[in-house]
């Protein structure tokens, strides 16, 4: 067995204990971290073909892993104009127009990263931007991805022109007393009338804008993903890519159980578990037990300011729970996005009589948690059920004063137990971070960031949202690597700098234990690792 790469002069960073390894080097073949030792006696497993590099005293730890990530759509849905920079009308509304006079005749206006709070107190449509747009189509998508703005000509195109129904039942095409479309389309099933009419990109063009995407994700020190959909050519793009030797992500990839899903179709899903390539692989199944906050789609348990969050995305919640108790028998790990705190209620209600029934062998999560009463969260741990959250979903999208959109709608007291992180890892939760990127910036550094300082990252001088819900320096660390594996329950072989784990590694220029939260972001990363290969590299490396 050749020694294919060899690290000198490191630091090797151990999560689980938060403390510096006594080596200096390691080495590594086929994919395995095959020795820990000095630089002297490291060295001397090197041959000619044997890739060194001296790391100068650089911090290593484990490669980070985002534990929420949607790379497929997101590469196709960031393509267009965006908008997140945008604070206010008046900034959309001129982005717009330079978006407009650039556009050929008849063309598509695309974009996305819209956040609501830009409206204030208006409600959300497109009346805003009619002047702007004028007959052009445009499709506007919202920051959360759960909805989006569909221009006066886009709704014509797409022959709306009133409410629908749909199985989903928190999707609706918003209408004015009057019944006529606002522009404003709830969820994927409203969502995709438009979307079906307006120009796609072909497939060779969305996977080159994937294989980009993967590419700057490793270059911010990623070396993994829990992929939370496996919708269209999804599986057939990481396929690919990994065997053309272009895959510099390792991807665990939940496909979805919407609503209306047969008993034939949840034994495919069952069937295809397991599946996969290289570096890819099907593992567990999404499920959305709700849509957002900030459109009215959560499912609360109190209904929001205007009377909306009152459903669960399934018409009949039993059913998700027949389907979760037939995937726990199966023995495959369910992820529930579950924002409000009816649908987290729910979720693990759900997973509790499923162990009834089949025992706890699987390691089931709830994604994001947005709010959960105090009595849910002792069972994260009781359950053994894993929260998934990502922070810097509070930091960008609320603020300290509660006048954002999602703290508006939900109201005191709840917008203050908004994202609590702190009380579910004190609960005994296993809690990893992510970025659900598109919504977020997916760089792992800013993730971390985000759980310890909850500051807005466009300007950290800001008050924090809920302090007493940060992360310590190390707590953030462990939910992108130990935690992320055992998530994934793949202890045995991540999440830790170990002979016999896989070489998957981040190289820092810092300790990102000591770096103050509101510099983490701003840390060099100098080398990225994945399976013993390096997926970037800093140019003095």
């Amino acid at each position: 067995m050749r020694t294919s790469l060899v690290l000198l002069s490191a630091r090797l960073l151990d999560p689980a204990s938060g403390a510096f390894l006594p080596h200096t080097a390691l080495a590594s073949a086929d994919g395995r971290i095959t020795a820990l030792g000095d630089d002297r006696d490291v060295r001397a497993l090197a041959d000619a073909s044997t890739t060194v590099i001296d790391l100068g005293g650089a911090v290593v730890t484990p490669g980070l892993v985002d534990g929420h990530i949607h790379p497929v759509s997101g590469a196709e849905l960031t393509g267009g104009l965006d908008l997140s920079g945008c604070a206010d009308l008046e900034q959309v509304r001129e982005a717009l127009a330079g978006a407009v006079r650039d556009l050929s005749p008849g063309a598509w206006l695309h974009a996305w990263g819209l956040d609501p709070n830009v409206f204030g107190e208006r409600p959300v449509g497109i009346t805003p931007f009619d002047a702007v747009l004028g007959g052009v189509p445009a499709y506007l998508l919202l920051f959360d991805a759960h909805s989006a703005l569909a221009s006066r000509r886009a709704l014509e195109l797409a022959g709306v022109d009133g409410p629908r129904t749909f199985d989903q039942a928190t999707a609706a095409v918003v209408c004015d007393a009057d019944g006529r479309p606002t522009g404003l389309l709830l969820e994927d099933a409203a969502c995709e009338l438009v979307e079906r009419v307006a120009p796609q990109p072909t497939r060779e063009e969305r996977r080159d804008r994937l294989a980009a995407a993967l590419r700057a994700m490793a270059a911010t020190g990623l070396t993994g993903g829990h992929a939370m959909d496996a919708n269209g050519d999804s599986l057939a793009f990481y396929a690919e890519l990994d065997a053309a030797g272009q895959l510099p992500l390792r991807l665990r990839v939940a496909p979805w159980c919407q609503p209306g899903t047969d008993a034939e179709a949840v034994r495919e899903l069952i069937g295809r578990q397991g599946a996969g390539g290289r570096l890819w692989r099907t593992a567990g199944v999404k499920i959305f037990m709700d849509g957002t906050i900030d459109n009215g789609t959560a499912w609360l348990e109190q209904p929001d300011c205007h009377g909306e969050s009152r459903h669960a995305f399934w018409p009949d919640p039993e059913e998700y729970t027949r389907i979760v108790a037939e995937l726990h028998r199966a023995g495959v790990s369910v992820a529930t996005h579950a924002i409000g705190d009816a649908a987290v209620r729910h979720v693990l209600d759900a997973v509790e009589k499923a162990q009834a029934l089949g025992g706890r062998g699987v390691r089931h999560r709830v994604e994001h948690i947005e709010t959960v009463p105090d009595d849910t969260l002792r069972r994260f741990a009781e359950l053994g059920v894993v929260a998934s959250m990502q922070p810097t979903h509070c930091c960008d999208f609320t603020r300290a004063d509660h006048t954002d959109n999602w703290s508006r709608r939900l109201g005191e007291p709840r917008a203050s137990d908004a994202w609590r992180c702190r009380d579910l890892h004190d609960s005994g939760a296993v809690v990893v971070l992510g970025s659900d990127w598109p919504i977020a910036p997916y760089p792992p550094l800013g993730v971390m960031a985000g759980a310890r300082h909850r500051r807005p990252t466009r300007d950290l001088s800001q008050d924090p949202h809920g302090p007493q819900q940060a992360l310590t320096a190390l707590e953030a660390l462990r939910g992108m690597t130990v935690n992320a594996a055992y998530a994934a329950g793949e202890e045995s072989v991540a999440g830790r700098i170990a002979v016999g784990h896989r070489a998957d590694l981040t190289v820092l220029a810092a300790d990102p234990l000591t770096v103050p939260a509101t510099e983490l972001a701003d840390v060099d990363v100098l080398l990225t690792v994945l399976d013993g290969v390096p997926t970037h590299r800093a140019a003095h490396l």
